[in-house]
Formats: structure tokens, C-alpha cells, sequence
């Protein structure tokens, strides 16, 4: 495993931060570390950075434990914090050579770390020119250096505009092909557009750790149908997937369907063979981020 974490405890005065947090993530993963503020996120990755120590329990990465060997942690990680943490005076190969001699590797890979990110057409321009997308790619350029086996990124689009999000999450995904990243969000579209799993944590409390996949398998949606005429209840729960059916008024149904297939064509055929009209027929569907928001609110 690239990332393994075990029973970690965090405590800040009499706040807790972290209460107990165990996962695994293999490379070539991309997991999205999704809560909303002030959950843990930012403090299990200073821990995982070597940064803080936790109170109890333990970590390793790429087989290295936090205690035992921070230094070779340290450098199977690229790390990208919330706040990139950039010198605007700097031109961009110089701020990626001072990083090379920070870690004492050869300055060949600048070129190769520029490529790779798309810097190309800003790479001679003093950062303090560049917009905040680009800043963006020169953090992860930074943390590419030293070709770490795994990414910690820290909240990695925050402030960006709609062209840079898809830029920097196409990025993100392109080099999780072949590294393991964590990546910290609160925003439950950036873990649709670039994770293949999602944890989530509130206040320090794991509350769920799946695939994206299975996670999108657990969505719910509900169909709304008019029909011309009342139909028993019991004939629309025996629809598959139906979890529930309501007769909210007149001839209108809403029926609740657990699954993400939609659900309409069956209820058109239902109507169809049952000698119904339909007179509407809407879809509402439940999504990623309403699971979300109903499991952090809980």
C-alpha cells in the first residue's frame, strides 16, 4: 500500500481532529478526502507530511513510517498545501532549480516537470505575472520534482476559474495514472470530476469509504408521474428498485427508486400495460453531493 493509516487521534486543546481514522490507498488511486471545514482534513495531512505528530496511532507511506523515518516520507511525497507557497519574485525555472537543490537532484528534470505539467508557455516568466491556474501548475511542478510515488494535494483548485478547474483537474488526473493521490475538498463535484474513491470525514469521524462507483450505485432518485386515474400503491412498489412511493395529490405519484438507471421508461411501460395515460413524467435525481451534505448533516 502507498498510504496506510492506522487509529490516528488528534487532539488541539479539547477539540478532537482526529478520532480514530484508519484507510488504505494503493497506487494509482485517486481518492478525494471530502469534509466540510474544520473536519480533519488539513490536520491528517500535515501528520501524513511529517508535520505534526498525531497523539496516538501510526502511518506509513510507501512503506515508510512517520515516526520511524520522516525523512524518506518526506521524500516519497509531493505536496501541494491549500496556500501554495510560491516566491512571486522568482522566474519559474528559477523557483523549480532553488526546489532541485532543496532536494538535491538534477536540474534535468525541470524541463521534464514543465512538459509534464504544461508550463511550456509561462516557464520564462516571473511567477508574480502568472494568473492563478498557472501558480497552481507551477505548486504541483514543484511537488513533481523529485518524482515522489504519492501526491498530497490540499484543497488544489481553490480560487480557480471555470477554464483553469478543468485544466488543473485534468492534470491531476492525468498524473494519478500513475502515482497515489489524496486529494482534500469540500466540494463534492471535484471529487466527481477527478476521484475514482471517495472518504469522507466530519469532525475527525470517518463516515464513509467507498468507490466512486459504489458510492453512485447508492444514489436514489425520484420519479414524478401523473397519471389519468389513482393507482393502488402496492402495483408501483412492485417496480424494481422502487424503495418508496407516495401519492402526494390527485392522480400525482412520487416514486423513490434506488438506483442511478433512469427509472422513466419503466414507468411509462407500467402506465402502458396498465391501460393509464401518462400526463407527466419528471425525474429528480438525488445526487452525489445531497448524499453529502445528508451524511455530514446527520
Amino acid at each position: 500500500m502507498s498510504i496506510t493509516v492506522s487509529e490516528l487521534y488528534k487532539l488541539y486543546d479539547k477539540q478532537t481532529a482526529l478520532n480514530g481514522v484508519s484507510f488504505t490507498l494503493s497506487k494509482g488511486e485517486i481518492a478525494g478526502f471530502l469534509g466540510p471545514n474544520g473536519a480533519g482534513k488539513s490536520t491528517l495531512m500535515k501528520i501524513l507530511t511529517t508535520y505534526i505528530k498525531p497523539d496516538k496511532g501510526t502511518a506509513t507511506v510507501n512503506g515508510y513510517d512517520i515516526f520511524e523515518n520522516p525523512a524518506r516520507v518526506k521524500r516519497s511525497i509531493g505536496y501541494l498545501p491549500e496556500h501554495n507557497p510560491l516566491y512571486p519574485e522568482m522566474y519559474v525555472r528559477e523557483y523549480l532549480a532553488f526546489n532541485c537543490d532543496i532536494y538535491g537532484i538534477s536540474k534535468n528534470r525541470i524541463d521534464e516537470v514543465i512538459t509534464e505539467t504544461g508550463l511550456s508557455p509561462e516557464a520564462d516568466k516571473k511567477i508574480s505575472m502568472l494568473s492563478k491556474g498557472y501558480r497552481q501548475r507551477v505548486g504541483l511542478a514543484a511537488a513533481l520534482l523529485h518524482d515522489p510515488e504519492v501526491l498530497i494535494l490540499d484543497e488544489p483548485t481553490t480560487g480557480l476559474d471555470p477554464a483553469q478547474l478543468i485544466e488543473i483537474r485534468s492534470l491531476i488526473k492525468r498524473i494519478g495514472k500513475e502515482k497515489t493521490v489524496l486529494l482534500s475538498t469540500h466540494i463534492m463535484q471535484e471529487v466527481e470530476a477527478i476521484c475514482d474513491r471517495v472518504i469522507m470525514i466530519k469532525q475527525g469521524n470517518i463516515l464513509a469509504d467507498k468507490k466512486l462507483s459504489a458510492l453512485r450505485e447508492d444514489q436514489e432518485q425520484i420519479i414524478e408521474v401523473e397519471f389519468d386515474y389513482r393507482v393502488e400503491e402496492v402495483l408501483l412498489q412492485q417496480l424494481p428498485y422502487v424503495k418508496q412511493v407516495k401519492n402526494t395529490v390527485g392522480f400525482v405519484y412520487e416514486i423513490t427508486f434506488k438506483t442511478d438507471t433512469d427509472m422513466r421508461a419503466q414507468v411509462f411501460d407500467f402506465a402502458h400495460d396498465n391501460g393509464l395515460k401518462t400526463l407527466q413524467l419528471n425525474k429528480k435525481n438525488k445526487n452525489l453531493e445531497k448524499l453529502f451534505l445528508e451524511l455530514v448533516n446527520a
